[in-house]
């Protein structure tokens, strides 16, 4: 399970290496470890916290329609179902681990806080994070790691409930009840006449404060999403044609296309690393 993989993985995307795992850690849904060069990622959104640990090099994203970077001495921490991208800064690339936090770790109150400023620049907290990493990697250290990740969680609420959100646009109670209803049949899919007509907004008005306050449109939103819920479902071992159906995809073609636009590889080759990670 440790280290970085330099084998198969780096036939997706020339000089691009990622390795995905489960641990068997509470609150951690996922971890990521990847040297990226070339791949960027579309907007995507995550249905957990995202926690970002840059190693070397700088990333750019934009967030909340915002340019932002994180940067090497920092921690980037972004919240559930929130769109954004992500590329390299400079032609030599960086290298990131990544702590995918499931939602109910953080309340949901704290989003907002976080996409005003992601970024957290305390030393403390960029050690306690690289500590867990280094912890998750070792085999028979599932306490240690189980701890460090309590105590993280706990060191990422108080700085974030430390802060004020800006308020919100006119338009965002509206959006945010079209996302509440996407999230709540990510698999089933709604339409837009069903989604106007519960909402008791035009599907225009809809669509447009949508993509104001989220940042990307509905039917690019529910594809993130579904995007997301196969990665689950492929590290916790459905194969790639299970995960397209239970995901709500039409079919394992559906799934590829999106799945590699968003995250560089397939989802049998990213089935495949997961399989081995969590060995």
């Amino acid at each position: 399970m440790a280290g970085e993989l330099a084998g198969d993985a780096a036939q997706d995307v020339a000089q691009d290496v990622a390795r995905s795992w489960r641990p068997d850690v509470p609150g951690v849904a996922e971890v990521l470890h990847a040297r990226f060069t070339r791949h960027a990622y579309p907007m995507h959104v995550h249905g957990t916290w995202t926690v970002l640990l840059v190693d070397e090099g700088a990333v750019r994203y934009d967030l909340d329609r915002r340019h932002r970077g994180a940067p090497s001495a920092a921690v980037t921490v972004l919240p559930p179902h929130v769109p954004h991208d992500g590329r390299a800064a400079t032609v030599d690339g960086f290298r990131k681990r990544v702590l995918y936090l499931e939602p109910g770790v953080l309340p949901v109150e704290l989003a907002g806080a976080a996409v005003d400023e992601p970024v957290l620049p305390d030393p403390a907290v960029r050690r306690a994070v690289a500590a867990l990493h280094a912890a998750l990697v070792r085999p028979g250290e599932e306490l240690e790691a189980a701890g460090r990740a309590a105590l993280l969680v706990q060191g990422l609420h108080r700085r974030l409930a430390g802060r004020a959100p800006a308020p919100a646009p006119r338009d965002a109670p509206l959006a945010e009840r079209l996302r509440e209803l996407l999230d709540a049949h990510v698999v089933a899919g709604v339409g837009l006449r069903e989604a106007s007509a519960q909402l008791g907004a035009s599907p225009a008005h809809l669509v447009r404060a949508f993509g104001r306050h989220v940042g990307m449109p509905p039917h690019a939103y529910l594809a993130a999403r579904r995007v997301d819920l196969a990665r689950r479902l492929l590290l916790a071992g459905h194969r790639p044609a299970e995960a397209a159906v239970l995901a709500g995809f039409h079919d394992q073609p559906h799934l590829t296309r999106h799945f590699r636009r968003v995250l560089g590889t397939t989802p049998g080759r990213f089935g495949a690393r997961g399989a081995r990670g969590a060995a």
